[in-house]
């Protein structure tokens, strides 16, 4: 079974080099020279299905990639926002659940074992509902940042809203029930990012 371990952020110089969010807690295992990564992305986009690493190297608290055949920084933009996935059989070490709850987390990992941890495909789809049972909307996708991860939500009255994904604004995540309660302060629902 495959599994996320990073998602393709922005070019970062001029020789194909990508930043990524990780999703991996083993970053020096799953990225070594030489290592195939399968891909998903968006549908027209030109991804190829699978990216060879040509290099990893750490940049301060940032992962910068280089794969195979993307030597400039047009090629590398053109692969922002993909996913990179692994087989879980090529790590010796689990997957970092994807998320935490950790207010001030780095969002690049919660413990395996963290109750209050998950990954980004078990978010997706979920049901959001605010304290009193309404729906919200749905559970988009999951952007891990530096400060906290954000719960990007598709709201049932149109557009989306990033929601902090900490424990005082999303009290309840109940995957088993399809569902996660947002309590989110007065206003931060209505700041439309226009996704």
């Amino acid at each position: 079974m495959s599994r996320l371990v990073a998602r393709v952020g922005r070019a970062h110089g001029l020789r194909g080099e990508v930043t990524v969010a990780l999703h991996t807690d083993d970053p020096q295992g799953r990225f070594r020279s030489g290592a195939v990564l399968g891909t998903e992305a968006a549908a027209g986009s030109l991804v190829p299905r699978a990216l060879t690493l040509r290099s990893a190297r750490l940049h301060g608290r940032t992962w910068l990639l280089a794969f195979e055949g993307v030597l400039d920084r047009t090629a590398a933009e053109s692969l922002r926002g993909a996913a990179l996935l692994a087989e879980d059989a090529a790590a010796g070490a689990p997957e970092a659940r994807g998320a935490s709850q950790d207010a001030g987390g780095d969002g690049d990992a919660g413990d395996a074992g963290d109750a209050d941890a998950w990954y980004e495909e078990e978010l997706v789809g979920l049901r959001v509902v605010d304290p009193t049972g309404a729906e919200l909307g749905e559970v988009f996708g999951l952007e891990l940042g530096a400060a906290q991860d954000l719960l990007v939500i598709r709201l049932v009255a149109g557009g989306s809203a990033r929601v902090p994904f900490v424990r005082q604004l999303v009290p309840e995540v109940d995957v088993a029930g399809g569902r996660v309660v947002v309590d989110p302060p007065p206003g931060l629902l209505e700041l439309d990012d226009g996704g």
